[in-house]
């Protein structure tokens, strides 16, 4: 084998994917066709969510001062982020390009070997291995891995050579996107209906200004090229009446509206994650975030089972919990592009969704859905209100090394949390240890209504979600941690 898992695709999810294949000691290839990154800023910022991923595993301060906000938007429609509850919001203006190379740096410090310039040509899922056929520098190769994971983007290579299913909807118009320089427009950053379409301004760091333009009724093309300035600027001035011809463009790019979902995420020994498994509207910034958190979701489990850690069910669950997430991703995208991009027959639509935007529980039900921080996994039953959501925040005393359950999750182990200091709760977990850390501490400074209120201890897989939870009773704990870690050792 050359190696355990090859990855395809160096964005945002594959290299997710590679540190936490990394984490947990798997060799892993990551394969890119482009020789060096492209620098287009892209994806702008991270959700509340990606936050926490992201200070899960201790990356945070790779990123700097980060710029945070609670405004937000559900298809142009302003939303309050600040009702939602949860240690971090969400920031703002970190172009793609910027994460891509915090990932990368992160993966290639973990040991991950990174691959440019070379392209997947043919693959074969085998029975006990994968064999990638691939085109790079020094001519065509063939790689063999025991498991392969397609992060290669809405053109995915890997989805069309395996074979995968991908139904939905074609794109209906097209939309310009443009970084620029040279030019002062007033903000939108929610962006503003108009008679013939929709614009959106955003300002970036270096003085930068992003735009998206959408006119009704212009056609999707097939393009083997960016479409040039001069078709941005005249689309903007038939748009807005006003003429930035003379700006200086930094990159363009054209997208669509099309939606799209493959049937499973896993055959056999290849999977998908990111937008090579979904592609929809760019709508409030969710595609980049989704992906980096399918690859969460995946990356501990692979690692287990690649390593002989967990039987390959564990794979199954990979599909069972991201595929209703992506579901639901292309159904707020399209809901948004509606409202967005529609013209005014949808107007009266808007006006009753803006009414009821201004009740605070509405606002927390289209923030949190935006922001991914509804996301429940279905852990097989109980009735615990941290089941099968994100561990939340919370300081802990009484532990000489861990003083944050965050803390506690960057090496991306399981966590046996034990806010009780219980010793036979402890005892029943000793046979997993090498793969769960187990934890005596006390949660300090709780919020009034925190569900970890009256919790004697809870069982929290590497990507940060709860598994098991307890008021008391324990005799159920060994069967979580066999479900979700493998036989005791």
């Amino acid at each position: 084998m050359d190696a355990a898992v090859l990855v395809v695709g160096a964005g945002p999810a594959g290299m997710m994917l590679a540190g936490e294949l990394r984490l947990a000691g798997v060799d892993v290839i990551v394969l890119e066709r482009l020789p060096a990154r492209t620098g287009e800023s892209r994806g702008l910022g991270f959700t509340a969510r990606t936050m926490e991923v992201f200070d899960q595993r201790g990356l945070l301060s790779r990123f700097g001062d980060i710029e945070i906000s609670n405004v937000g938007h559900f298809g142009g429609l302003p939303v309050d982020f600040g009702v939602l509850d949860g240690a971090h919001q969400a920031a703002k203006t970190v172009p793609q390009s910027v994460t891509e190379t915090v990932l990368e740096e992160w993966a290639t410090d973990l040991g991950a070997d990174i691959r440019r310039s070379h392209e997947v040509l043919a693959v074969k899922d085998k029975e006990d291995s994968v064999e990638v056929e691939v085109r790079g520098p020094d001519g065509v190769q063939t790689l063999r891995a025991e498991y392969l994971v397609g992060c290669d983007g809405g053109r995915s290579t890997v989805r069309k050579t395996c074979g995968f299913d991908f139904p939905g909807t074609s794109a209906t118009l097209e939309m310009f996107l443009a970084d620029v320089k040279g030019i002062e427009l007033e903000p939108r950053m929610i962006g503003e209906t108009l008679p013939g379409g929709m614009v959106m301004v955003g300002p970036l760091p270096g003085g930068i200004t992003r735009l998206i333009v959408c006119e009704r009724g212009t056609p999707p093309q097939r393009r083997e090229q960016p479409p040039t300035w001069q078709e941005v600027a005249a689309a903007w001035q038939r748009l807005t009446g006003d003429d930035i011809s003379h700006a200086e463009p930094v990159w363009v790019s054209a997208f669509g509206d099309a939606a799209r979902q493959v049937t499973e995420y896993r055959r056999g020994r290849v999977l998908l994650a990111g937008d090579a498994a979904h592609i929809h509207l760019p709508a409030g910034g969710q595609g980049m975030n989704t992906s980096i958190q399918d690859a969460v979701n995946l990356g501990w489990k692979l690692a287990a089972v690649a390593a002989g850690r967990a039987p390959e069910a564990l794979l199954d669950t990979y599909h069972s919990e991201r595929h209703p997430v992506g579901e639901r991703l292309l159904m707020n995208t399209q809901a948004q592009g509606l409202l967005f991009l529609s013209g005014p027959e949808v107007q009266p639509l808007r006006d009753v969704l803006t009414e009821l935007i201004k009740y605070p529980d509405v606002s927390r039900h289209f923030a949190a859905m935006v922001s991914g921080l509804e996301i429940r996994y279905d852990m097989g039953g109980g009735s615990h209100p941290l089941l099968g959501r994100r561990l939340p925040q919370v300081g802990l005393t009484g532990h000489p090394l861990v003083d944050s359950s965050t803390k506690a999750l960057h090496q991306a182990r399981g966590l046996l949390l034990d806010l009780a200091d219980n010793d036979r709760l402890r005892r029943r977990a000793v046979l997993w240890q090498d793969r769960v850390d187990i934890v005596t501490a006390a949660p300090d400074g709780l919020p009034a209504d925190s569900p970890l209120h009256g919790t004697t201890a809870v069982l929290v897989r590497p990507d940060g979600h709860v598994a098991w939870a307890a008021p008391g009773v324990h005799s159920d704990l060994p069967m979580a941690l066999e479900r979700w870690f493998g036989p005791p050792r």
